[in-house]
Parts: structure tokens; C-alpha cells; sequence
């Protein structure tokens, strides 16, 4: 990959052909709005069909000039596998890729937390991350381009928050899997990157009390809580060629949360 900054954002990923996981909504739908939007081959991969299949069409009728929709469960290699197959067979080749599948899980305490649960949450937080990388990887070096990974942790895979010890111990997961795929791959020309989202504002957060949702607002020092295109555009950039010297970083976006 260049080492050359590009400034002409709406072609920046132009030639590129990226993977999005967990794309059919909230902050996937918004970074593969923004690749698509910069000139890439968006494949958009959700484990909600439908979902995806709508989100691929909306980009399509916005004008990005080449997007796709693949079921994809992040919680089985085969499924992951396929996915990636699909997206090289569909554009011929794989560049650049986002993990961003995820759930959250029930609270409780550690001491009471379901174990079934507990499963549930770190095979699609952590593992799911790991069977991505271990299939995107391959193909990524393969094509002997270079490339570039963005795997979606947490706020929480650096600070602790109660009541969460299967997402937390997931999302910290996320952060050395990042670390050590950047340190073997770094040679390579592929560069791999987290980052933290804070709280985004949702439809889901919207449905909360008016107290609560005020209460989580105020633990951000800026006053209000984040947009899914505010961490699409961090994505974005350690996705680009501006970004060509930043490898095994984790990256907060998050309002100043964890800064108080």
C-alpha cells in the first residue's frame, strides 16, 4: 500500500474491495456507508439476512457503485470462510476488512453471571474476531497488496464496567488479538487496528428513561453521547493510506469517558 496521503476522500478507496461485519445497522452500516462513499467494493455481511441484503441496497440507491450482502454467523469459521469466499469471488479480491460483529449480554455480577450466556457473548465478541482475522489474513496476504484490518472493540476493553464480565473480558480479548496480528503481519504490508466506541447514541439507548439516559449522558465529559459516522470516520482513516504508519494501535472514541 502507498505511503502517499490521499486528500481525495471520495476516492480513497477506489480499486479496494472491503468486508464489513455486522454491517446491516448502527456503526457497520455507517463505516460501510463511508468506504462505499470513498470509492471501495463494500461487502456487507450481517447474521441478519434481511437486514443486510436492505443496508446493500440502500448504498446501492445512494450511489456507491458497489455493494453486496452475505449472511455471515461470526460465531462459526465455516460461516466466516464463506463469507470471505463470497467477497473475493464477488469483487476478486479482499483489502481491507472490519470487525465489528457483536452482542451485548445480560447483566450481573461475575459470581452470578449464566455460564451459557457467558459462552454466548465471548464467541461472538472474541472468537468471532479471531475467526475473522484467521480467514481475512490469508487472502489479505495472498494478494500480495497489503491491506489493512479494523477490529470494533469497546470503551470496555480498557476500563471495567460492573455487571459485565463476559463483554469486558471479551472486548479486552480484542485488544491482544489486535496487538499480536500486528506484530506478525506488520512486515507483511497489512496493518491491524482497534478501536473503542463509547456509548453511541442508538435506537436502543433511545428507549430507555429519561433519568437513565441522562445519567449515561452525563458520564461523558462532552455533554452528549456519539454518532455511528463519528466512529466510522476513525475507522475509516486507520483503514486509508493516512493512517500507513499506524500499526497495533487501540483507538478510544468515546467522549472523554475514560479520560475522568
Amino acid at each position: 500500500m502507498s505511503t502517499t496521503p490521499v486528500t481525495d476522500y471520495a476516492t480513497e478507496f477506489a480499486g479496494r474491495t472491503a468486508l464489513v461485519t455486522g454491517a446491516a445497522s448502527g456503526i457497520g452500516l455507517a463505516t460501510a456507508r463511508r468506504l462505499g462513499a470513498g470509492g471501495a467494493n463494500v461487502v456487507i455481511a450481517d447474521y441478519n439476512a434481511e437486514g443486510a441484503e436492505k443496508a446493500a441496497a440502500e448504498l446501492t440507491a445512494e450511489g456507491v457503485s458497489a455493494a453486496a450482502a452475505v449472511r455471515l454467523d461470526v460465531t462459526r469459521p465455516d460461516s466466516v470462510k464463506a463469507a470471505v469466499a463470497f467477497t473475493v469471488e464477488t469483487f476478486g479480491g479482499l483489502d481491507l476488512a472490519v470487525n465489528n460483529a457483536g452482542i451485548g449480554g445480560p447483566s450481573a455480577p461475575t459470581g452470578e453471571y449464566d455460564i451459557e450466556a457467558y459462552d454466548r457473548v465471548v464467541r461472538t465478541n472474541l472468537d468471532g474476531v479471531f475467526y475473522s482475522m484467521r480467514h481475512e489474513l490469508p487472502v489479505i496476504e495472498a494478494a500480495g497488496r497489503g491491506g489493512a484490518i479494523v477490529n470494533v472493540a469497546s470503551i470496555l476493553g480498557s476500563v471495567a464496567f460492573a455487571g459485565s464480565p463476559a463483554y469486558v473480558a471479551a472486548k479486552h480479548g480484542v485488544i491482544g488479538l489486535t496487538k499480536t496480528a500486528a506484530a506478525e503481519y506488520a512486515a507483511k504490508g497489512i496493518r491491524v487496528n482497534a478501536v473503542g466506541p463509547g456509548f453511541i447514541d442508538t435506537p436502543l439507548l433511545r428507549t430507555m428513561d429519561k433519568a437513565a439516559y441522562d445519567a449515561l449522558v452525563g458520564l461523558h465529559p462532552v455533554g452528549r453521547l456519539g454518532t455511528s459516522e463519528e466512529v466510522a470516520e476513525l475507522i475509516t482513516f486507520l483503514l486509508s493510506d493516512r493512517a500507513s504508519f499506524v500499526h497495533g494501535s487501540y483507538h478510544l472514541v468515546d467522549g472523554a469517558y475514560t479520560a475522568v
